[in-house]
């Protein structure tokens, strides 16, 4: 069944668009409503072609008027849409709406002095607003293809981060621009002396990397494995794409800790520092048990974890030699 009319989505999207930036209050909400109806029956080409039909409205409307529209390319992208399409327009506006949220707050003491009222308001307007913005950042991202083409990462990463404290998802938002995509690191598993290089990508934290490297390198140590239990399926599908949280919880095997020996569980793969130009994560064994009741921090994003190779000893020898010695327990 079509939309109204038999509209598809891209006409239906079109509509939507010109009336949000003639300021047209009453089209805008039958449109909305039209493709909201419509979405359920569309597939991914429709989906991707009707997203595409909002970037006007999204490049044109007011910040304080553009949550509901955010959210609405949010649906659409979670429903199936591409979200290539999209990001430019959204990056652009989420990143000017947190810079100027940022300016809001360090000039709120300062009772807005050297502006005139127009800048106040524009301020104002983006400090309580832009939270309304990000779902249309906080889908699209959690999956690996926008992540790969995002553009202005930079501007975004630091505009996001000067307001982690006062925007309510921001800290959302900022966990998933540091995530890591087709990054090998290097893995020392100390007790034994084994190291193996390891391309992850679309780890949102490091208990989730902690599940996950378990799930890959514990088995039988005759065969190149690290001695341990491999983690119960239900762990590894609630690190991956199953049911987030497993009846019981996880526990870990491992404590995690960088080359400098500073625990790093509670981080993201992100917070390695570089050791001769990679990053490094010692699997240490636990001074204390660790559990934690959630497998993923993002619902909607599939990780990726790949064994490249288990090194020779000679190498795994060289790993060990530029790490911290493990702290007495």
């Amino acid at each position: 069944m079509l939309g109204p009319s038999g509209r598809q989505l891209p006409e239906l999207c079109a509509d939507l668009s010109a009336a949000v930036l003639r300021l047209d209050e009453r089209a805008s909400t039958e449109c909305f409503a039209a493709v909201v109806e419509r979405v359920t029956q569309a597939d991914e080409a429709e989906l991707t072609a009707g997203v595409a039909g909002l970037v006007p409205a999204l490049e044109g409307v007011a910040i304080g008027n553009g949550g509901l529209l955010a959210g609405l390319v949010a649906g659409l992208i979670e429903a199936g849409a591409d979200p290539r399409p999209v990001l430019p327009a959204l990056v652009a506006r989420v990143a000017d709406g947190l810079e100027q949220a940022a300016v809001y707050e360090a000039l709120a003491e300062m009772a807005g002095e050297g502006l005139d009222n127009d800048e106040v308001e524009a301020l104002t307007q983006a400090r309580f607003t832009i939270n309304g913005w990000l779902p249309g950042l906080l889908v699209p991202l959690q999956q690996k293809r926008a992540r790969l083409a995002l553009p202005q990462r930079d501007r975004l990463t630091s505009a996001t981060a000067a307001v982690v404290g006062p925007i309510e998802d921001a800290a959302w938002l900022l966990g998933l621009l540091l995530v890591l995509d087709d990054e090998q690191i290097v893995v020392v598993h100390r007790e034994t002396g084994r190291a193996y290089e390891v391309t992850i990508a679309g780890v949102g934290d490091n208990f989730q990397l902690h599940t996950l490297l378990a799930a890959v390198l514990v088995g039988d140590p005759d065969d190149g494995y690290l001695p341990g239990e491999s983690p119960p399926p239900e762990w590894v599908a609630a690190a991956a794409t199953g049911e987030m949280a497993p009846p019981g919880g996880i526990t870990g095997q491992f404590q995690l800790v960088d080359a400098a020996g500073t625990d790093v569980s509670q981080g993201r793969p992100a917070d390695l520092p570089p050791v001769a130009e990679r990053r490094v994560v010692v699997l240490d064994r636990p001074a204390v048990r660790r559990t934690w009741n959630v497998g993923r921090v993002f619902p909607l994003m599939s990780p990726e974890i790949n064994v490249d190779r288990a090194l020779p000893a000679d190498e795994a020898a060289r790993w060990l030699e530029l790490i911290r010695p493990q702290s007495p327990t």
